[in-house]
């Protein structure tokens, strides 16, 4: 039986939407408080922060909405961080006999 083919479409993202996901895939962590407001791009290799200036709560709930990031706990505990969603399933290491 030949494999069925899956399209995945990509949503259409804003430009806000797209640099935060940039920023994601570069090392950054996106932090925000329990209520999403107030995002901050934090890189923890450095410890260097960047305040985005056009994403706010409304970026991080659709992000969110369309699976592209995740929550984490933050330092925190009124501080959500936001990861990416692994794209690709991690491959199964062999087992050994």
């Amino acid at each position: 039986m030949p494999k069925k083919k899956v399209n995945t479409v990509l949503p259409k993202l804003t430009d806000s939407e797209r640099g935060l996901l940039s920023q994601l895939e570069e090392g950054y962590h996106l932090e925000t408080d329990s209520l999403g407001n107030d995002p901050v791009l934090r890189r923890l290799k450095d410890n260097e922060v960047l305040r985005p200036a056009d994403a706010n709560a409304s970026t991080v709930k659709a992000l969110r909405q369309r699976g592209l990031i995740r929550p984490g706990k933050g330092h925190d505990p009124l501080t959500i961080t936001w990861r990416l969603r692994l794209a690709k399933a991690r491959p199964k290491k062999a087992k050994g006999r």
